[in-house]
């Protein structure tokens, strides 16, 4: 397949269709959560105060509802435009895509609603992996870790089961971070925004061949789609994204970079090309950080307290922001930087030539994070000074 497809010239680089379609799934997902807000008051899809939560007011869910339609379109703008339309014509990665993404949405617009038990949540989740595996997306290789020899090719029975393990963390890392007004939408963009950039990165290496077309696409509608959804999820939220979001954004980001990792060896990779073949993982590890950890943090903690991993509770790392006298606001600013520091940093490592320079920055950035997620604290420690 790869052989077959037609090399576009290097003046048709569609960083504007990639713009437009992104634009596309802000505006649209923007002006529907309106309808859709009314719709989950109607139709009983309401976030009611628990004790281990930060709101106070009964708010509606089924914002991921918003932001696939946004996605769709954002996809759908893209399918007519000419650079982009030949992402559709030589893969059917972009469908298995969508398809996933639906099939996770309504599984998440039902837990909104019924709050299914976590058993149905996971086979809706393998399920959509699934579909997205068995589209084309999956891992194909991984690199030599230990002997620096070869990437170590991968079957599609072990590419399937890697894609659907890592497609189901995802979906649950960014589920769990989703405890702020504007948390998850946020981390979203960001990661979004990452791979991204990594993923146009990897368009002008190979000549812009429309099979490196996909990775961009996902990331650019999944980008616009948070920004759509951001103002009216920031404090004070008007609506919630749910599940039905949450796990939308985790399966997009596993797609879009998974998608970006099998497109290096099709290209022929050479032993100098290990540092692409680990930007992926890299960008993967970085872009979740923050949701990740607070993932392992809660299934150890619950472990160590002898309930099931899955218990809620109140002590996730945003929670914590707020204990040592963060605002909601703030302390969602505070993880942004977290995030972004270390998702640019990854792709910034892939992409520049020089380490120490972009080492150099990322130190300040998380020399900056560290202050900043102190001071609260360091003012109360102060003496003679009253809270602030």
């Amino acid at each position: 397949m790869f052989s077959q497809v037609q090399v576009l010239p290097s003046q048709i680089l569609p960083i504007k269709e990639y713009m437009l379609a992104g634009f596309t799934a802000a505006v649209v997902t923007f002006l529907l959560v309106g309808p859709v807000r009314l719709l989950a008051l109607r139709l009983g899809a309401v976030a009611w105060p628990r004790g281990r939560d930060v709101h106070v007011t009964p708010t509606p869910r089924w914002g991921g509802i918003a932001m696939l339609g946004g996605v769709l379109v954002g996809v759908l703008m893209a399918y007519q435009l000419p650079a982009l339309r030949l992402a559709f014509d030589y893969s059917g990665e972009v469908l298995g895509v969508l398809g996933a993404a639906v099939i996770l949405v309504v599984v998440g617009a039902l837990d909104d609603r019924y709050d299914l038990d976590a058993f149905t949540k996971l086979a809706g989740q393998v399920t959509a992996a699934g579909v997205l595996a068995l589209s084309g997306t999956q891992w194909i290789v991984i690199p030599d870790v230990f002997f620096g020899g070869s990437p170590v090719s991968l079957g599609r029975e072990l590419g399937v089961l890697l894609t659907v393990l890592v497609t189901v963390a995802l979906v649950n890392a960014m589920n769990f971070v989703d405890g702020l007004d504007g948390l998850a939408a946020g981390v979203g963009a960001i990661a979004a925004g990452a791979v991204g950039l990594f993923a146009l990165g990897l368009v002008l290496r190979f000549g812009q061949d429309p099979s490196v077309f996909v990775p961009a696409l996902v990331a650019a509608v999944l980008l616009g789609a948070c920004l759509g959804f951001l103002p009216h999820n920031f404090n004070p939220a008007r609506i919630f994204m749910g599940d039905s979001g949450s796990m939308l954004i985790g399966l997009l980001l596993a797609a879009a970079t998974t998608s970006a990792s099998g497109k290096l060896p099709a290209f022929g990779s050479t032993p100098g090309d290990l540092l692409g073949l680990f930007a992926p993982l890299i960008v993967l590890a970085a872009v979740v950080f923050v949701p990740v950890l607070d993932l392992l943090m809660a299934v150890v903690r619950r472990t160590r307290a002898g309930v099931s991993p899955f218990s809620p509770d109140k002590m996730h790392l945003h929670h914590r922001l707020l204990e040592i006298g963060h605002s909601q606001r703030r302390a969602v600013l505070l993880i942004y930087l977290w995030a972004g520091v270390l998702a640019f940093g990854a792709v910034a490592l892939a992409l520049i030539d020089d380490p120490f320079v972009v080492l150099g920055v990322v130190g300040v950035g998380l020399v900056l994070a560290v202050l900043g997620s102190a001071v609260p604290k360091m003012r109360r420690a102060a003496p003679g000074r009253g809270p602030t």
